[in-house]
């Protein structure tokens, strides 16, 4: 139809009816996005599965950090109290405990019922505070076991006086020992120093015979 004289034609009003009409358009993959997308997937699934497959090796070294801290902590807390701090490791390998005892209790057993346990704010009200530690309630550390603990001599307590320092039987200066905390992934021995009670963490290839 012809335009009558003085008739203003609008670009944009143009344009956005193009452009509507090319938005109704569908454009499908070309074979070549198909396949990029396929390879990116590809690298991620790769990528991946080691992650997976070694994830209880991170919560087995997640356990030894847990155990390092532990010991520190009882080491820090007998110098800051000015008093004796044990950490006893279970018979059956499910965790340790950190208990307070007294000069003339160096040489007792372990006895839970009579344990004094030093606080633990963290602890579950199940438990009354006491500083326990069962890898078998924790999701992460449930395939972790303290495979073994010989302290000063086949004790499976390490003990620290006021000044900080290890202590065996009868208030003598400690020999060191060793901890191995292992899971189906990883096995990590952890090495007491005699006296200052310094750790050092090895990763193991195979257990040792008990």
């Amino acid at each position: 139809m012809p335009m009558r004289a003085g008739t203003r034609i609008f670009p944009g009003i143009c344009q956005g009816v193009s452009n509507g009409v090319r938005r109704g358009i569908r454009r499908g993959y070309t074979l070549i996005e198909v396949l990029i997308v396929v390879t990116i997937l590809g690298l991620a699934g790769a990528l991946l599965v080691p992650y997976l497959s070694s994830k209880g090796d991170f919560d087995t070294q997640a356990a030894v950090r847990t155990l390092i801290a532990d010991i520190s902590f009882a080491q820090s807390d007998a110098l800051a109290n000015q008093g004796f701090r044990r950490i006893h490791f279970f018979e059956d390998g499910s965790g340790w405990a950190l208990v307070r005892v007294t000069e003339d209790q160096l040489s007792e057993a372990y006895d839970p019922s009579t344990a004094d346990y030093v606080y633990d704010p963290l602890a579950r009200n199940s438990e009354r505070g006491a500083y326990v530690v069962d890898l078998r309630d924790r999701q992460q550390f449930s395939s972790v076991r303290v495979y073994a603990a010989s302290i000063d001599s086949g004790k499976r307590a390490l003990t620290f006086d006021e000044l900080g320092g290890t202590i065996g039987l009868g208030g003598i200066p400690g020999t060191g020992g060793y901890i191995i905390l292992t899971s189906p992934q990883a096995s990590y021995r952890l090495d007491i120093a005699p006296v200052t009670g310094k750790i050092r963490v090895t990763r193991l290839s195979a257990l040792p015979p008990l």
